[in-house]
């Protein structure tokens, strides 16, 4: 009998230099979403931008820019990399990218009153992780928000287990997301819940009402390919295993 494909998400990050290349990445974040409703077996995708320093800044980073995409099968992500003009464009244009093949394996909340993720693999704590959190925030709070955040990105700086962090979103200041990878879920939930400064954050959300929707998933990448740094990957060097299927 054959297989049934398994729907799996993927995370692509691309860097550019020079301000005709980054004007043109700025611009997709507008005009990318029409083409990306075309592609064969993509269920849902997002353009993202990323924050300025450390990826967590107020100020926009415009060499930077994310897509988020959610697939039927692996066979369909494999042909819009390998194949559709939109991708082949963006792997023109930028300098580094990096492509993150995983199956979600939590997943709660809303994007855009959708649950976009279908839980793919059951969630193995002592399994690399990736976490992706999301939220639209209320305006009446933007600025409650946004002073908070210097001392939460500061605080992930060089904490144990953490492979990669960027601060990623839709609209400047509203739209606000957060993409990290742990070498697994004890060492993320070390700094989720006794890190100081993010479990203030979390307990002003719980009792202010900051977010107007949000979302959290789990992920756990089993496929990383590209060239960000010197020709790697930042998980290059972890030993990836294949995912068992729910």
């Amino acid at each position: 009998m054959e297989a049934t494909p398994t729907a799996i998400t993927t995370v692509s990050f691309f860097r550019y230099r020079g301000w005709a290349d980054r004007w043109w990445g700025f611009k997709q974040m507008g005009l990318a979403g029409k083409g990306l409703e075309q592609v064969e077996g993509l269920r849902f995708a997002k353009m993202l931008g990323s924050g300025g320093g450390n990826g967590f800044s107020i100020w926009p980073n415009l060499g930077t820019y994310g897509l988020l995409g959610v697939w039927e099968s692996e066979a369909a992500a494999e042909q819009f990399f390998q194949q559709h003009p939109l991708y082949q464009s963006f792997r023109e244009r930028c300098t580094s990218w990096w492509n993150l093949y995983m199956h979600a394996a939590k997943a709660h909340g809303e994007w855009e009153g959708e649950q976009p993720f279908p839980i793919s693999a059951p969630y193995d704590p002592q399994r690399l992780v990736g976490v992706l959190t999301r939220a639209t925030i209320y305006t009446k709070h933007l600025w409650r928000f946004w002073r908070f955040v210097p001392p939460v990105s500061r605080s992930i700086e060089d904490k144990p287990g953490l492979l990669f962090s960027v601060g990623i979103g839709e609209l400047p200041l509203i739209q606000q997301a957060t993409f990290s990878l742990w070498e697994n879920s004890e060492k993320m939930m070390d700094y989720a819940y006794r890190s100081r400064y993010h479990k203030e954050v979390v307990r002003r959300t719980r009792e202010l009402g900051w977010y107007e929707e949000e979302l959290f998933a789990r992920f756990h990448p089993y496929r990383s390919e590209g060239d960000w740094e010197n020709g790697q990957t930042p998980i290059d060097h972890v030993a990836l295993k294949p995912t068992a299927n729910r």
